[in-house]
């Protein structure tokens, strides 16, 4: 079996919480993005985008998840408002992929849509061939049209997910892979 085959065969998600303060370099990050667009996009639209998040932005982006969870849950416990603040602090890098649509007539939203998510788990791919954790995650505040707007997309735009990025030492188990007798039918 070849050494890709298997990569691919064994490749798992770490969660963020498992991620040290460890990111890609400035060149592994654009190598993670390059990869990231190298997908099939059907009338070369290029319809995602992404946003990164390192640093403090982390933290700024937190804030603006947990001010528009603590307006939406006016009741809800301190604790629940800090998880909201930490969405985007646990690993030290997050990518925010964009599906951007563009106007098309042969190429219908859905197959652009479809684009961002291979994108989306290209950049997971590249990541963790990397030697890092990588994990592609969503959440409520993925979307909320505000939280979304206050990131920076466009009314058109949605959120095909967040890809957290870190080291890990901590051994990743496995979960539960479904059968192919019960996922795979032929006509």
């Amino acid at each position: 079996m070849s050494d890709l085959i298997n990569f691919l065969k064994t490749r798992r998600s770490v969660k963020p919480r498992d991620m040290n303060g460890i990111a890609p370099t400035e060149s592994e990050l654009e190598t993670i993005l390059t990869v990231g667009a190298r997908v099939p996009d059907h009338g070369k639209l290029a319809p995602w985008r992404f946003i990164i998040f390192q640093g403090d932005a982390r933290n700024r982006a937190g804030d603006i998840i947990a001010n528009i969870f603590a307006k939406r849950n006016p009741d809800a416990p301190s604790e629940d408002i800090a998880r909201a603040r930490s969405s985007l602090t646990e690993a030290p890098l997050v990518i925010a992929v964009v599906s951007s649509p563009k106007a098309h007539p042969k190429v219908p939203p859905w197959e652009q849509q479809l684009s961002a998510g291979a994108s989306a788990l290209n950049i997971v791919t590249a990541a963790t061939a990397l030697g890092y954790g990588a994990n592609w995650l969503t959440g409520w505040f993925a979307y909320d049209r505000d939280v979304l707007a206050a990131l920076g997309l466009k009314a058109d735009e949605q959120l095909a997910g967040f890809v957290h990025i870190g080291k890990s030492e901590k051994a990743n188990e496995d979960r539960p892979r479904p059968t192919l007798a019960d996922i795979v039918t032929k006509f």
